[in-house]
């Protein structure tokens, strides 16, 4: 095998069928993003947040995960996920009315992943360099930030003082 093939098969992801790149958003529940962190394709999800400095810090606090992040909860305890279903059981309405609460909290982390989607980095095929996704992807995050400052009214508000 090339070398380059070598490099490749690292990127592949199997689901997509096609060479990504993964970003993980960390957002606090005001909108901000406080942490992200970007890994090869072939990468889980649950598992990148095991290797980030993240997973230690977060240890602590409400953690809104979605469902690729199944056993979070031995990492951070107070961490929520939504209920699955299991094969030949449906949920409960209680546990449907758990799931709908949670997403209903989770808004602002999708609302967050627009806002990047909007820049058209993740949206499309990056096509540049590998090195420099993780840079271009902390960019656009300041600017979402810059932005929920001065919508928010925090930034400006420093300024004129």
């Amino acid at each position: 095998m090339r070398k380059t093939k070598k490099k490749q098969k690292h990127y592949y992801s199997g689901k997509k069928k096609r060479h990504t790149l993964k970003t993980q958003v960390i957002a606090s529940s005001t909108g901000s993003i406080l942490s992200i962190r970007t890994g090869k394709g072939k990468t889980h999800d649950f598992k990148l947040f095991k290797e980030s400095k993240e997973s230690k810090r977060v240890s602590d606090k409400a953690v809104l995960a979605d469902s690729g992040y199944q056993g979070i909860a031995k990492i951070c305890p107070n961490a929520t996920i939504p209920h699955k279903r299991k094969m030949n059981i449906p949920l409960t309405s209680e546990q449907k009315q758990d799931n709908h609460t949670l997403s209903s909290k989770r808004i602002m982390v999708e609302m967050i992943n627009a806002k990047i989607k909007v820049f058209k980095i993740v949206k499309y095929p990056y096509r540049n360099r590998r090195k420099r996704f993780g840079l271009r992807m902390n960019l656009i995050c300041g600017i979402i930030n810059l932005d929920n400052k001065q919508v928010n009214g925090g930034f400006w508000d420093g300024l004129n003082e």
